[in-house]
């Protein structure tokens, strides 16, 4: 599917209300959503055990 039709079908899932600031959230949402899945496919994810250890302490409190 191309960006232009997920963009569009994101768009019409909104309610009939939705204010331009709804539809801009819901594009930037679905942008980095769809740009952190393609830096997943590239290699560019943070193994799991590293992040538990960065954040150690503050997953501990």
């Amino acid at each position: 599917m191309t960006s232009k039709k997920i963009a569009i079908r994101s768009i019409q899932e909104l309610p009939d209300n939705a204010t331009w600031e709804d539809i801009q959230d819901r594009i930037n949402f679905v942008a980095g959503v769809r740009k952190g899945l393609r830096e997943l496919d590239e290699g560019k994810g943070v193994d799991h055990e590293r992040v538990r250890e960065e954040f150690k302490e503050w997953l501990s409190s």
